[in-house]
C-alpha cells in the first residue's frame, strides 16, 4: 500500500509541476493580438453640419378675444380647417358695475347737453330766418349741434357694448363673435364652454382662444453649434430627417442664420431656418422633432476606409497593411494622405490601394 501511495504522490506532483510549466511558458509568450481586416473601398465621403430641431407653420397665429367675458359657444375644434372671418367662438360678457354707472352717467350727460344745445340751435334757426344773425353764428350753432348729437350716439354705443358686448350701429362686426384672422388648421383650442376670457389690450395679451396656422406652409427650425455656423450660407439645400416619418427625405433651403447665438449648457448655439419642401401625400403635423443636414463637400469615386484604422502620430496619419495572414499576423505601417471625413470614413488620398488590406479593430 504504501508503494502505491508513493506512486499516486509522484503522479500528482508530476502534473502540477507540468501544469506549472505550461502556465509559465504561456505567460512569457503572451497573448497574440487578432484584427479584423478591412479592404479599401471606392465611395462617396460627404462633409455636413447637422442640426437638430422642430417642423413648424411658418405662419402661426393666436386668436385673442377683443372683450372680457364668458365662453357659451365653442363652434371649431382642434383640426379643422378654417376660412379667415369664420367664427370659432362666442363669448358672453360680464358686466362689471364699475364700468356700468361710467357708461350710464357719459350717457346721461350726453342726453342732457344735446337737450340743451339742441334748444339753442331751434332759437338760432329762428333768428337766421328772420335775418338777425350772420350765416357764420348759425352754421356754428348748427356745428355744436352735430357734435353733440353724435356724443350722444356714441356714448349709447358705449353703454351697449358694456352691458352686451356689441352696439346696435355695429352689430355685424360683434366683439362677441371670436373669428379667425387668417385661413389654416386650427391647433389647439385651449378654452372650453363656461371659461372666463381676458380681452387682448396693451396691458394684457389676453387669453388664447385658438392657434390657427397655414400648414401648406413650413419651416425647420433648428440649432447649430457656434464651431460649425460659419461653414453655413443662405439658400444651401438642407436634407431633412423627420423622426415620426423615417421613411421619407424632405428637401429644404436655408433662408434664416441668427446673427446672435444663445448660450446652452456651456455652449453656444445659433438658431437656423429653413424653407420645408412638403409632399400632398404625407401629414405633416406641427412641432414634429427633426434632424438637418447640410452638405458643406463631398467627393465621390474615392479610396475610402474606415476612420477607426487610422492612426495619428505627431499630427501623421498612418495605417497598417497586411503582409501575412495565417497564425500570427504580419502589418506593415505605412504613412498616407488622409482627405474628407463624415465621422464614420475617410477618403484616403494616397498611401495604399484598392488591393491592399487593412487593419481594422482589434477582435476579441
Amino acid at each position: 500500500m504504501r508503494k502505491v501511495g508513493r506512486i499516486i504522490l509522484f503522479s500528482i506532483l508530476i502534473i502540477v509541476v507540468f501544469a506549472t510549466f505550461k502556465f509559465l511558458w504561456d505567460e512569457s509568450r503572451g497573448e497574440v493580438a487578432v484584427y479584423d481586416i478591412v479592404a479599401p473601398q471606392l465611395g462617396a465621403v460627404e462633409n455636413t453640419v447637422v442640426a437638430t430641431g422642430n417642423i413648424e407653420p411658418r405662419n402661426k397665429i393666436l386668436i385673442k378675444p377683443q372683450i372680457s367675458g364668458i365662453i357659451n359657444n365653442v363652434k371649431k375644434n382642434a383640426g379643422e380647417n378654417i376660412r379667415k372671418g369664420e367664427i370659432i367662438a362666442h363669448v358672453k360678457v360680464t358686466t362689471e358695475m364699475g364700468e356700468l354707472n361710467a357708461a350710464e352717467s357719459r350717457l346721461r350727460i350726453a342726453e342732457i347737453n344735446l337737450n340743451q344745445i339742441q334748444m339753442d340751435f331751434e332759437r338760432q334757426q329762428m333768428l337766421y330766418r328772420n335775418e338777425v344773425i350772420s350765416r357764420n353764428e348759425y352754421e356754428l350753432s348748427e356745428a355744436s349741434y352735430r357734435k353733440a348729437v353724435e356724443e350722444q350716439k356714441n356714448a349709447k354705443d358705449a353703454l351697449d357694448i358694456v352691458k352686451y358686448g356689441v352696439s346696435e350701429r355695429f352689430s355685424r362686426i360683434s366683439n362677441t363673435q371670436i373669428r379667425a384672422t387668417i385661413s389654416g388648421t386650427i391647433l389647439s383650442i385651449p378654452i372650453k364652454e363656461g371659461d372666463y376670457v381676458i380681452q387682448s389690450n396693451v396691458f394684457n395679451e389676453g387669453t388664447t382662444i385658438a392657434a390657427v396656422a397655414d400648414m401648406s406652409d413650413l419651416i425647420f427650425k433648428g440649432h447649430v453649434d457656434e464651431t460649425e455656423v460659419h461653414l453655413l450660407k443662405n439658400n444651401m439645400p438642407v436634407r431633412i430627417r423627420i423622426g415620426a416619418i423615417n421613411d421619407k427625405i424632405f428637401r429644404a433651403r436655408i433662408e434664416y442664420i441668427s446673427p446672435e447665438g444663445k448660450k446652452e449648457n456651456g455652449t453656444v448655439l445659433y438658431e437656423i431656418k429653413a424653407a420645408l419642401q412638403t409632399f400632398d401625400s404625407v401629414l405633416i403635423r406641427a412641432d414634429y422633432s427633426a434632424n438637418a443636414e447640410v452638405l458643406i463637400k463631398r467627393v465621390r469615386n474615392a479610396i475610402v476606409i474606415p476612420e477607426a484604422s487610422v492612426e495619428f502620430s505627431e499630427g501623421q496619419p498612418y495605417v497598417y497593411v497586411l503582409k501575412s495572414q495565417g497564425n500570427n499576423q504580419f502589418f506593415e505601417r505605412r504613412q498616407v494622405t488622409v482627405g474628407l471625413s463624415d465621422g464614420v470614413n475617410i477618403q484616403i488620398i494616397n498611401g495604399i490601394s484598392l488591393e491592399d488590406e487593412i487593419r481594422g479593430i482589434q477582435l476579441d
